[in-house]
């Protein structure tokens, strides 16, 4: 067996229907005194009924978290907590709504409880992102890690479907990106493979009837699942050139993930060929990036840049930027192929080598 590095994470996590019952519970477990409930503006009705449960507990609600977490957001929630003497956050929501947790964490040190009601998976990790004058820049810091996670079924049965698939493609991808991670290990393998299968017959199972309960319960595990692995791996091809697209060229963060997932497979395949093996036997698939492919369009979820606002003169410029920072990946970054890897993303058509 190749030789390995494990290192575990300390978090909590409370999953079921009804679990966010006990969420006053664990901001005391905590040690807090006063939580912050943060939000994005549509989801205030349930940031407002978690600071309902926390009572007197409750510092207030912010409801100003945006997608790929702003750093003039982030400054402006820092300001808040503190003005309001908040010792904890409590981030409702997906991907946007925990990385603005992770930012107030990152310069003050306040712990996060988090409550995912998407299937982003970026509670189980330590990775931080803040963008500035169009640019995002990534990092890793234990202090951003949420303590506690509350998982939910019953608050992602509102997801409308089309944002689960894309949710749940994006969680995938932090999976498979996993398998074929430099530092990738036996445990997360393992966690990789289970998350995947996971989502691979919850996301049917949504489109098919979004109020399917136990969908619903699988696609959050396996949410958990492939967050853990992110949080465990150093991220390569995938999340780099997603983190490119979104950060400077502001497009959603899930479609994007959903839309390159499928060529960044196939980009890798020919020098990851056991990750792209693992990858399709979970999803019950001969071929694993066609596989994701077809899910994706299967379920009405977007499969070109062009569908989501990227330009087709900016591939070039989106190629650059993605050759600037090297970074370990298992096939090395060739300028040409990773400018096919983009066309071929842009217009849409199927995954190819």
């Amino acid at each position: 067996m190749k030789p390995f590095v494990y290192e575990s994470r300390a978090q909590r996590v409370l999953f079921g229907a009804g679990t966010l019952a006990q969420v006053a519970a664990e901001v005391e477990a905590l040690g807090a005194r006063k939580a912050l409930v943060l939000c994005t503006p549509p989801q205030r009705a349930q940031a407002e009924q978690v600071a309902g449960l926390l009572g007197e507990r409750a510092a207030g609600v912010f409801d100003g978290a945006v997608m790929h977490v702003p750093m003039a957001a982030a400054r402006e929630a820092r300001a808040v907590a503190q003005r309001l003497g908040a010792d904890c956050a409590v981030a409702v929501g997906g991907g946007s709504t925990i990385g603005l947790g992770k930012a107030i964490a990152l310069d003050s040190g306040l712990p996060i409880l988090a409550v995912p009601t998407t299937y982003a998976g970026s509670e189980m990790t330590p990775i931080y992102g803040l963008t500035e004058e169009g640019v995002k820049r990534t990092g890793r810091d234990l202090r951003v890690l949420p303590r506690t996670v509350i998982y939910d079924p019953q608050l992602s049965l509102g997801l409308p479907v089309g944002l689960s698939v894309v949710s749940g493609i994006n969680a995938m991808a932090h999976a498979a990106e996993g398998l074929y991670a430099d530092d990738a290990n036996p445990v997360t393998q393992l966690m990789a493979e289970e998350g995947l299968a996971a989502l691979g017959r919850a996301l049917p199972a949504i489109h098919a009837d979004s109020g399917n309960r136990q969908a619903r319960a699988d696609a959050l595990y396996g949410a958990w699942l492939c967050g853990t692995v992110l949080g465990s791996v150093a991220m390569a091809l995938h999340h780099k050139l997603c983190h490119t697209l979104g950060g400077s060229f502001n497009l959603p963060h899930a479609e994007t993930h959903t839309i390159v997932l499928p060529h960044a497979l196939a980009y890798n395949a020919p020098a990851a060929p056991a990750a792209t093996t693992r990858i399709a036997r979970a999803l019950g698939a001969a071929d694993a990036p066609l596989a994701l492919y077809e899910l994706a369009l299967r379920h009405g979820a977007p499969v070109a840049l062009r569908q989501i606002g990227l330009r087709e003169e900016d591939l070039d410029r989106a190629c650059a930027l993605a050759m600037q920072n090297q970074y370990p990946n298992p096939r090395p970054l060739e300028a040409a192929a990773l400018r096919r890897l983009l066309q071929n993303a842009y217009d849409g058509v199927p995954p190819a080598a």
